[in-house]
């Protein structure tokens, strides 16, 4: 495999102080042996491939999965676990050049529809999540973010469907949000979870309805006849039909249309020991929402159901053990400059992983062009956990020759762009951050 960062990143050193770890783990599903066929074969055990492979088999595909790990093991299995908007980095602007009016709004509504979907199969599986928060909430880090979002509340009505709330300064402390911020805005649109017990149901859930998974089960090649051949370290899986879905843990030869199409960024979490409600009301931080700041390189944050607070940002380029304490240096200086009452409390919990970015801003949820039968959902901008899940559900659709029936943008139909710099495009984003820091301020 080829895959551009350094290996540890890859490796299990990133997850090794995973709060998420704490959730039992599963069985496990054993590793593919010898040779098998499919109806339709995925690659990537996360949100994506799990979401696909459970409604394929609930439309009586034979699905097989197979993941390099175990499932849940990439971004799904680590991430923050915000099901909210998002998934794209392109404004509104861009979309209605590129796609239309109605091409802004189909982009949305799929946003929407995302979330709502991840509360469905919540509840119609039954899987427990911890599920809190009553949408999210915007905190303006400067004044004149906070003007920003004045500005923008007709706009994220109108693209959301709902009526968003906006908070003065002065609100913030009676809302349990107290911090360095200007205000804020609360779309009630979303919710928090935690994403190893989402992951993990997902499996459960799909294997539950006949799909078939393999963790361990590393695909080292894959080729295509008149259906596709994916060769393992100890067997192969000819398939009819093939979908992608291994997001920022991709490689690049694996198959090779996806060299330079994905570019993977780090994203960094913390997660406290579970605080005193002395120690809550000390900072005046007590609220359960689910909230972010207004920096490009931004700061996401929530106090979980057990009292613990879950901090994390972006912006990790490089993996090495020098770039790798630089970030971490910054993410516990972040904390602990914005919430400096808890500046002492221990932080045992630190971990990282990777999220996807496309040259396109957007998801891409579609058929490769190069190879006919075969389609890819990857690019969610750090918002998986609805995107991803989402994603797997119109790639169920479009690998039976379906039209989807949900919001399908065009937008998610554009093959990504390949990046510049081949394996070494990591070094756009070193200037890129810089340039971002320094418009953060």
């Amino acid at each position: 495999m080829q895959r551009i960062y350094e290996n540890v990143a890859y490796g299990p050193t990133p997850l090794e102080r995973c709060l998420w770890n704490e959730v039992p783990a599963l069985p496990g599903f054993a590793p593919l042996e010898g040779r098998a066929r499919t109806d339709v074969a995925i690659i990537g055990g996360g949100f994506t491939g799990l979401s696909a492979a459970l409604h394929l088999a609930e439309a009586g595909v034979g699905v097989t999965l197979l993941e390099a790990e175990r499932i849940g093991w990439g971004a799904s299995g680590r991430n923050g676990g915000f099901c909210c908007l998002g998934g794209g980095k392109i404004g509104n602007a861009a979309l209605e050049r590129s796609y239309g009016a109605e091409g802004r709004r189909a982009f949305h509504d799929a946003q929407r529809t995302a979330v709502a979907l991840v509360g469905r199969l919540l509840d119609r599986h039954g899987i427990d999540v911890d599920r809190h928060s009553e949408g999210e909430t915007i905190l303006a880090h400067t004044a004149r973010h906070m003007a920003a979002l004045r500005r923008e509340v007709s706009e994220i009505a109108r693209d959301t469907g709902t009526e968003p709330v906006l908070h003065e300064k002065g609100d913030l402390s009676a809302l349990g949000m107290t911090g360095p911020f200007h205000g804020g805005m609360t779309i009630p649109v979303g919710f928090a979870l935690n994403p190893r017990k989402y992951v993990q149901g997902l499996a459960q859930a799909a294997q539950g309805v006949g799909a078939v998974l393999h963790d361990g089960t590393t695909v080292t090649a894959v080729t295509q006849g008149a259906g596709f051949t994916l060769t393992t370290r100890n067997g192969t899986l000819t398939a009819k039909r093939l979908i992608l879905a291994t997001n920022g843990y991709s490689s690049e030869d694996v198959p090779a249309w996806l060299r330079a199409r994905y570019l993977p960024l780090q994203s960094n979490i913390l997660a406290t020991r579970p605080l005193t409600q002395a120690e809550l009301e000390a900072q005046g931080w007590t609220s359960r929402q689910m909230a972010y700041d207004t920096r490009h390189l931004l700061h996401y944050f929530r106090l979980l159901p057990d009292d613990r607070f879950l901090f994390g940002m972006r912006g990790g380029v490089f993996a090495t053990p020098r770039a790798t304490a630089r970030i971490l240096r910054k993410l516990q200086a972040d904390f602990a400059a914005m919430f400096p009452a808890w500046r002492d409390v221990a932080r045992p919990h630190v971990w990282s992983g990777l999220v996807c970015l496309s040259r396109n801003r957007t998801p891409f949820v579609g058929a490769i062009p190069e190879m006919p039968g075969a389609f890819a959902g990857l690019a969610y901008h750090g918002n998986g956990v609805a995107m991803g899940t989402y994603a797997g559900r119109l790639l169920a659709d479009l690998v039976q020759g379906r039209t989807p029936d949900g919001p399908y943008p065009a937008a998610f139909t554009v093959p990504p762009k390949r990046f510049p710099l081949g394996r070494q495009r990591r070094a756009l984003l070193s200037g890129i951050n810089a340039a971002l820091t320094l418009a953060d301020l």
